[in-house]
């Protein structure tokens, strides 16, 4: 007994993690330093520079691939419209596009104003729940290729028994989330070995507590997401869209007619060592250039890092320094090259915080987009 305790000692630890994916019939044991499968080495961007620079510490990056994120917001937030700019970026990468919608709401020029390519995007209408999670589950077993799949949205899919049922809402309860947490749990290794990319997006709805603590519960959780705890714990980011209840919210054009709105977003839980952090930015929905208006975005993320006199900003940066108004800002990016390139190089500073050098600068930064 001892001689064989000594010989089971002396195996080693790649023999074991052989003898374990053998038993799994699969790829399950790793070394880390070699193949980290929770590592996420792609990213796709989100339109937006500034979402994207607050999304990972230390790396520019946007929607994870191989993961599950959820964007989340209030009506007329811009969930779709960012969704359909992540759809077009991912294409743009070679990745394959399928779009579950169960409002029937998106319309096609939209798509295509947005950068879509709709002959390689699978458009798909999101009869149940069950069906969306069953098409992942196939598709991720006949493909190889890599994926994105776009759900809008989980809040209004409604389960098989939902339509095949009476209109009673006591017949269904914690049905959907019942489902979710089943489905969930079956899919997130499979999308995490095919790098394959999940973002749903989900409705906030106003929290409505009860109890002696609501008033406190209401003010500390304002808004909750449909769809169970189950979907909490498999995001690994969770984006969330707000906005602004004033003139200010909006965008309008000359005539005065709105064509866009202003958009507060929070990274309520992020696995990459972001959560809690803020940006805003402008969607623009109403015209022919549809989409973020991405670079007079910036100026709000470094404005706290420049130096102010009057309504005069100036940027300094490794010995560069550009004074200016705010009016000018984008038309600066778009003529001067330098000042562009300082700008990109200083956020990524101060915003994805890639330079150890101006740590305390990030740091301080950090603290502000906390408190905002």
């Amino acid at each position: 007994m001892a001689k064989a305790k000594a010989k089971a000692g002396r195996v080693s630890m790649s023999d074991l993690r052989a003898m374990i994916n053998k038993k799994a019939g699969r790829n399950v044991a790793h070394d880390l330093r070699e193949d980290n499968p929770t590592e996420v080495k792609e990213w796709i961007p989100t339109g937006s520079r500034w979402l994207d620079s607050i999304i990972c510490k230390g790396k520019y990056a946007g929607i994870p691939v191989g993961k599950v994120t959820e964007l989340a917001g209030l009506e007329a937030t811009g969930k779709s419209f960012l969704a359909a700019q992540v759809a077009a970026n991912a294409q743009k990468m070679g990745i394959n596009v399928f779009y579950f919608d169960s409002e029937s709401a998106i319309d096609p020029t939209f798509l295509e104003k947005a950068g879509c390519d709709l002959g390689s995007m699978a458009y798909i209408q999101a009869q149940s729940v069950e069906f969306v999670l069953e098409t992942i589950e196939d598709v991720l077993g006949a493909t190889d290729d890599k994926v994105l799949f776009i759900w809008d949205s989980l809040a209004f899919t409604p389960s098989i028994s939902d339509v095949e049922g009476d209109f009673n809402p006591q017949s269904s309860v914690a049905t959907k989330a019942r489902i979710l947490a089943k489905g969930m749990s079956k899919l997130i290794v499979p999308l995490a070995d095919k790098r394959a990319t999940f973002l749903v997006l989900n409705q906030l709805k106003t929290n409505i507590p009860q109890g002696p603590a609501a008033r406190q519960i209401a003010m500390t959780t304002p808004y909750i997401t449909p769809g169970g705890k189950a979907m909490h714990y498999s995001y690994s980011l969770r984006v969330w869209l707000t906005g602004r209840k004033s003139k200010a919210a909006y965008v309008n054009d000359e005539n005065g007619f709105r064509i866009g709105s202003e958009v507060k977003v929070k990274l309520e839980k992020s696995r990459f060592g972001t959560q809690g952090r803020t940006c805003t930015f402008r969607i623009l929905w109403g015209t022919e250039n549809i989409g973020v208006q991405d670079e007079a975005s910036w100026f709000e993320a470094l404005k706290n890092f420049m130096t102010v006199a009057g309504s005069w900003y100036t940027l300094e940066h490794k010995g560069y320094t550009k004074r200016f108004q705010p009016s000018k800002w984008v038309s600066l990016l778009e003529k001067d090259e330098e000042f562009r390139q300082h700008v990109v190089d200083f956020m990524d500073e101060v915003v994805v915080q890639k330079f150890d050098k101006r740590e305390g600068e990030a740091s301080d930064f950090y603290e502000v987009d906390k408190a905002s």
